[in-house]
């Protein structure tokens, strides 16, 4: 039989997140953003919940070509734009929109000479200074788009660098907004501002036409620790779930694993996990970070390695070689463990725990 772990995906959470957005965002045509092969947990295993959404946006044309391939008709958006003049030609054939952030793109865009019409979204950059044109030159950028032949649609974006907390004691969106709607206020043209931290905490705040929802779909909370994905009403999407493979009884003063990073004070009982970095879990995470083991919530001990992870078994009777470990998620009996509670734990952030979930992990869809 194969190994035992799995990242279960859920169908239905997916469906609810996404109806959190529209609930937050009624006036907003909604983009489920699933870049980075839908934040790890697969564009194909995902589009069925999201093909509800008004439009898709992702990285790169091979991600489009996937979305094309599942059927989908409406807007692709490329959030990095394109790489190339040839990328044009595949914008043309799979009809996608996408960014333009910088001088070249422009360029590019004005020597193409195959008839098209493109539509675009033109990047300011408001403050977080990684894409865009700063403000003092985005009019001069857009003038330049806005006399084209071949662009029939200008949208104007940004992106938020601080929505989910406070910048030098202010809301996290005031100075970011406050720029963009000075240079675009007199331009015509649709808005794209929000992305998740945005929609949960400043919806009405935000004239948006347009609604990036990322993270959010994914049952990771974009301002955690204030607030829980249950606080928003978001539910869990991945869950990695593996079993114990082996049960030790530690003496006072034994350790376990590599370098004997924990050393038992008493007696106690662990379990050994089938997860390991080489699935895609933080070799960094360290003593004390969350686990279920039949539903009940306990802690990782020692250094995780390669294929295996040690687990206090401490209070939990119940707990046997093919006991069901949930590293975050949903276990079986509908216990959650929050991906954000590991995330915070190893020191990172819920992205890149569903992200680094690697091909040996056999992924499940539930219906």
């Amino acid at each position: 039989m194969p190994r035992p772990i799995t990242a279960v995906i859920h169908r239905q959470a997916l469906q609810n997140n996404l109806a959190v957005v529209r609930k937050a965002m009624p006036n907003s045509k909604v983009f489920a953003v699933v870049k980075a092969n839908a934040y790890g947990h697969g564009i194909e295993r995902v589009y069925e919940a999201f093909k509800a959404a008004d439009g898709f946006a992702l990285l790169d044309l091979d991600e489009a070509k996937r979305i094309r391939a599942l059927g989908w008709t409406g807007p692709i958006l490329l959030l990095e734009g394109i790489f190339s003049p040839q990328d044009l030609f595949d914008c043309v054939q799979y009809q996608l929109s996408f960014n333009i952030h910088s001088e070249a793109q422009i360029e590019w865009v004005e020597k193409h000479a195959y008839p098209a019409q493109f539509d675009v979204c033109l990047k300011m950059n408001s403050g977080m200074n990684r894409l865009g044109f700063k403000p003092q030159h985005y009019v001069q950028a857009w003038e330049r788009l806005n006399n084209l032949a071949n662009v029939s649609k200008i949208t104007h974006m940004m992106h938020f660098s601080d929505a989910d907390g406070e910048r030098f004691g202010q809301q996290g969106i005031d100075y970011q907004i406050n720029a963009f709607e000075e240079i675009v206020k007199d331009l015509p043209g649709e808005r794209s501002v929000s992305n998740s931290a945005a929609i949960l905490r400043y919806q009405d705040q935000l004239k948006s036409d347009y609604a990036r929802s990322g993270i959010m779909l994914y049952g990771s909370s974009p301002d955690y620790p204030t607030h829980s994905i249950a606080d928003w009403g978001l539910q869990p999407t991945m869950s990695l779930r593996s079993e114990i493979i082996s049960v030790q009884h530690l003496e006072p003063n034994e350790s376990v694993g590599y370098g004997s990073n924990f050393v038992a004070e008493q007696l106690m009982t662990i379990g050994i996990v089938a997860c390991g970095y080489a699935d895609g879990y933080q070799r960094i995470s360290p003593t004390g970070t969350p686990v279920l083991v039949d539903s009940v919530r306990t802690r990782t001990i020692g250094r995780v390695s390669m294929d295996m992870l040690a687990v206090d078994l401490t209070g939990i009777d119940s707990a046997k070689v093919g006991s069901e470990v949930v590293l975050w998620g949903q276990s079986s009996k509908g216990v959650v463990l929050p991906i954000d509670d590991v995330a915070v734990s190893s020191g990172t952030v819920g992205y890149e725990l569903m992200c680094a979930v690697t091909a040996r992990v056999q992924f499940i869809n539930q219906v």
